[in-house]
């Protein structure tokens, strides 16, 4: 299967409210670790897999994301402007980049769920098969092997399971006595939703367009309930940009050279 025909959703379009620090100048989606927003990072996740067709769900501060894309040749390379007749010369283009980007505004205050249908309804087009992101999670798990992992088990909708890392030390205690201390264990025996959807079209029908309707409830509750959901299982890196603490261990990460995600396996 050609997996860059492939549409890959990814939701854009909260206000990233417990990253007040930098949401309130920008979408989460264009906060940057490295020289690049961590949308740059989660297309570059996928695309080194094949995928290449990229649908994003906007709707806070859209209008950043789309000079991004609007503007990504000048924006990541040297480049030349002629003021007298508005022409750009880019110089030696270091961003190899064969991305096809859809930009759909799916509203300031709709949900997961409607951002989705909304989006599908224009363009999902005749894929079978489409999958969903956040913006603002990153992995090393093989996405190609999810998604024909999803094609084999024949089941509506593959959702990443990863191990939730812990953000404080574990005391194993008898009393007042302190038995065992481990320090931020990862539980290797939960699952937490990895952010990382493979779908069939037919899950479209458990959505609605109505801006309170949440991926993570009725829609997946629903395809839980009629056993059409399954599990990859990934117990490598996975991080979730949530707070600006997360935001701080990818920066340092980049930093180090330390970017799994970006590695293809």
């Amino acid at each position: 299967m050609n997996l860059s025909q492939i549409p890959i959703f990814v939701l854009c379009g909260g206000m990233g409210t417990r990253l007040r620090e930098e949401t309130e100048f920008r979408p989460k989606p264009m906060v940057t670790i490295g020289k690049h927003p961590i949308l740059w990072h989660i297309l570059q996740s996928y695309s080194k897999f094949g995928f290449r067709r990229f649908i994003l769900c906007l709707g806070y501060k859209s209008e950043m994301i789309k000079s991004y894309f609007h503007n990504f040749f000048s924006f990541n390379n040297d480049c030349t402007i002629n003021l007298k007749n508005n022409k750009t010369v880019i110089h030696e283009s270091i961003e190899q980049i064969d991305w096809e980007i859809t930009m759909a505004y799916t509203g300031e205050r709709s949900m997961t769920g409607s951002r989705i249908a909304q989006a599908a309804k224009k363009y999902v087009g005749d894929s079978e098969y489409f999958g969903v992101t956040y913006g603002d999670g990153l992995t090393d798990v093989n996405l190609a092997d999810e998604f024909y992992f999803h094609l084999n088990h024949k089941k509506i909708g593959t959702i990443l399971g990863v191990n939730p890392p812990s953000r404080f030390g574990e005391l194993e205690v008898d009393g007042d006595q302190v038995i065992c201390f481990r320090e931020k264990p990862d539980f290797e025996n939960d699952w937490i939703n990895g952010g990382y959807f493979f779908f069939r079209r037919e899950f479209l029908s458990y959505l609605s367009e109505d801006e309170n309707c949440i991926l993570e409830r009725a829609p997946l509750f629903n395809l839980a309930r009629d056993g059409e959901l399954k599990v990859y299982k990934h117990k490598g890196f996975w991080a979730c940009m949530d707070t600006q603490r997360d935001r701080d261990i990818l920066v340092k990460m980049v930093e180090e050279g330390n970017t799994p995600w970006l590695t293809k396996k």
